[in-house]
């Protein structure tokens, strides 16, 4: 058994250079709008669409499609729930979520990408009392991204924020960083930060410690890009289980041309 695994996973291997690329390694096509809940400056192009769909704990599963509508701006819809993946009664979110999108500064060699945005989409169970998401969705933001030549290549983010999910009594400004390095031309490393200023007071869902998770992103072929996550190393959630956890991230981008 483990030797047929092993010669399927090198078939994949090799069959992996010969497919249109996804998001991930250094011959990605694609830019990221997300790290893993870390919103980024990448933007989806004119005239492609992209589906993606987050598998979390608690059954937990978001879908979210996006088009790049025009030059520099795409605009997007998500939907989904807890308890999704199991049994019992899923629990729907009460409202879609929506996203858009605006470049203002492309990258140049001296100053970084520069993107506005909005995104009400949280992650998560979804609360009435306090009204918010696990995860708190991101809101009213502005990222800058920037990439480097390094061993590959090597992308720094970075993220404020502004979350309408304020009803917990914690409306600060927050802060998120990342990182990205490309492991060779499918795989790419992923990191990123969430400071929480915006929830991390004695009412809120989070200690103090901040929300740090990490990602393996591979391209799969077809545009499909695949994302293995571990999330909230620093057990910053009160809720239970307050340890890491794992999830799935699946993203499928097509020209709509």
């Amino acid at each position: 058994m483990r030797n047929f695994i092993s010669i399927l996973f090198t078939i994949l291997m090799m069959n992996f250079s010969i497919f249109p690329q996804g998001s991930a390694g250094e011959s990605a096509k694609f830019e990221y709008r997300n790290l893993i809940d870390m919103t980024t400056a990448g933007i989806l192009e004119k005239g492609y669409v992209g589906v993606t769909n987050n598998i979390m704990p608690g059954g937990v599963v978001i879908s979210k499609l996006e088009v790049g509508v025009f030059d520099n701006v795409s605009f997007g819809i998500s939907y989904g729930g807890a308890n999704i993946i199991g049994s019992g009664k899923p629990q729907w979110y009460n409202l879609p979520g929506v996203n858009i999108r605006y470049r203002l500064f492309n990258e140049s060699v001296s100053f970084p990408a520069i993107t506005l945005g909005f995104d009400s989409q949280g992650k998560g169970l979804e609360f009435t009392n306090p009204d918010r998401y696990q995860i708190k969705s991101t809101g009213f933001f502005v990222a800058a991204s920037k990439n480097f030549q390094f061993l590959g290549f090597l992308s720094l983010h970075a993220t404020g924020n502004y979350s309408l999910e304020k009803n917990d009594g914690d409306n600060f400004l927050n802060l998120k960083i990342g990182l990205e390095k490309t492991i060779g031309d499918n795989f790419s490393f992923v990191s990123e930060y969430d400071f929480g200023f915006n929830d991390n007071s004695v009412s809120s869902m989070g200690k103090g410690n901040g929300y740090m998770n990490v990602g393996l992103k591979f391209s799969a072929g077809s545009g499909f890009t695949l994302s293995l996550e571990v999330r909230d190393i620093f057990s910053n959630k009160r809720w239970s289980p307050n340890s890491a956890d794992r999830a799935l991230t699946i993203e499928y981008i097509k020209s709509i041309f």
